[in-house]
Order: structure tokens, then C-alpha cells, then sequence
């Protein structure tokens, strides 16, 4: 007789382990109410506006100078819908898209978005960048060639212009006669001027270029002038300004008089400073 067929253990369930980020406690979510994935801070609507920094913005909010669907509001950390009208200084503001780009500027041209006497601005160089309107982060004087950022984020440009986030710039500087090694070392150790002690992080001759008329000088302070008025108090004359490098930012391929638009990785590294 055929043997009795063999009942089959029944296998024991496999246990999962649980993957560690299912296991890991988190935050509960939670759900918004329809209508609230519109707000945002009144303050962020300000500053993507390109009116101000978000801090300068909870001041003018805080004296009054900002009003929401014709009322004044004065309540710190209040949000607001997109469709809402907000406006500061009696204009309607509109939270626009954040723009970003980059200028190679050339002579002659000022920094300002405004000149009543006419003269050629760097606005004229980037009015058709975007249809949003941008302003220059800092400033070039009108002989001053180089990088120049242009943006309506007012968080981005107070940070890149505040002293205290220390944002490198370098410059290339050519002299009317050779800088003495004398004067290099005074200028490296640093040196008064009517507006205070200015010391550059590094400041060294021009590689491969004879006569010593043409000086690299890298430093973070944003006072006017400030490279030309250096090598003024010592006699020499600033023939040619160009800077060539600001807040990680380069010349590369942007032929002077030209704009580009900066890469969303350029925008991550802007932001990590």
C-alpha cells in the first residue's frame, strides 16, 4: 500500500524586519485646510517682492508701513494668500519669481536703478534679462569693470552685502607706476583710511606679468571705493579696476557687457553661505 502522503509543516511566517526610516519615529503630519497651502508669511511676500530682506520686513510690518486688502497691518508673523493685495509705501506689490544674473559690466556705465541726469546704468545692460524687476546686490563705480549680480531676492542680497558674512571678492588692479614691496607688506598688514582700519585677506602680484604695476587684492569689505582709496593713500593710481570673482562667482565665459543667468546649483551655493 502507497505510504500515507505527508502532511506538510506549515512554515513559519517570515518576519520583516522593518526598514529603519519605517521604524523611525517622525512628525506627524499635518493636514492643511483647504486654502491654507496658498499662505505665506507676510514677510517672505515682501521679501520675494524684492522690497527687503525678511528682518527689514517685520520692522516696516511692525511701524505700520504695510497694508493687506486696504487695512493696515501691524501683527507680526501674519500670512497672507497670493490673491491678496499687499502694499508697502502706497504700491501694490507682487510676489514675483526669483531671479538671479550675473553681469560682466563694462566702463562707463553706473550702478543704479534711477539717474536723473541720464547717464547710462547697468539697468540698461540687463533690462531684457527677465521680465521681473531686479536690482544690483552692492555696487561698482562708473570706471569699476567686472561681476555684478542682479536679483529680487532681498534675504540674498542683504546677506551677500551685510560685512558680517564676510562674502570674498577678489579684484584685479593695475597701478600708473610699480607697487614698491614695501607698500605690498603695508598694504597686507593693513592701513588706516578716513573711514577706518582696512586689512585685505590677500593681496599678491599678478603671475606672469613683469613690472609689478598689476595687483590681485582679495578682501570682503564693501565700503566705497575701498580698493581704489587703498593704493591712493600711498601715491600709486588706479589705472584699471576689474573684479573678477564674487561670493564663488567667476567671469568664466561672459564676455564683458554681457548677463547670464545663474545656474540652480550657483543659486544652492549663494544660499549655503
Amino acid at each position: 500500500m502507497p505510504g500515507k502522503p505527508q502532511r506538510r509543516k506549515p512554515k513559519p511566517e517570515s518576519r520583516k524586519q522593518p526598514s529603519r526610516k519605517a521604524g523611525r519615529p517622525g512628525k506627524p503630519k499635518i493636514k492643511k485646510k483647504p486654502g491654507e497651502e496658498d499662505l505665506i508669511r507676510l514677510n517672505k511676500y515682501l521679501a520675494d517682492a524684492g522690497i527687503c530682506s525678511r528682518r527689514e520686513a517685520d520692522i516696516y510690518i511692525a511701524s505700520g508701513a504695510v497694508m493687506v486688502n486696504g487695512k493696515v497691518v501691524t501683527q507680526l508673523g501674519t500670512k497672507v494668500r497670493l490673491t491678496d493685495k499687499v502694499q508697502y509705501g502706497g504700491e501694490t506689490l507682487k510676489r514675483e519669481k526669483l531671479q538671479y544674473v550675473l553681469l560682466n559690466k563694462p566702463k562707463d556705465y553706473i550702478t543704479t536703478s534711477d539717474d536723473p541726469q541720464h547717464r547710462k546704468t547697468v539697468m540698461n545692460l540687463v533690462e531684457k534679462a527677465c521680465k521681473e524687476r531686479i536690482y544690483p546686490v552692492g555696487r561698482l563705480d562708473r570706471n569699476t569693470t567686472g561681476l555684478l549680480l542682479f536679483t529680487n531676492d532681498g534675504d540674498m542680497a542683504k546677506k551677500l552685502t551685510h560685512p558680517g558674512h564676510r562674502i570674498k571678492k577678489i579684484y584685479h588692479v593695475v597701478l600708473d607706476k610699480a607697487l614698491s614691496s614695501k607698500d605690498m607688506l603695508t598694504i597686507a598688514k593693513g592701513i588706516h583710511l578716513d573711514d577706518g582700519f582696512i586689512q585685505p585677506d590677500k593681496i599678491a602680484y599678478v603671475e606672469g606679468v613683469t613690472g609689478k604695476r598689476e595687483i590681485g587684492i582679495e578682501l570682503h569689505s564693501g565700503r566705497n571705493r575701498i580698493v581704489r582709496r587703498i593704493f591712493e593713500s600711498l601715491g600709486y593710481k588706479v589705472v584699471k579696476l576689474d573684479r573678477v570673482f564674487f561670493a564663488g562667482l567667476t567671469k568664466k565665459d561672459l564676455p564683458r557687457g554681457r548677463w547670464r543667468h545663474l545656474e540652480q546649483k550657483e543659486v544652492n551655493m549663494l544660499k549655503r553661505l
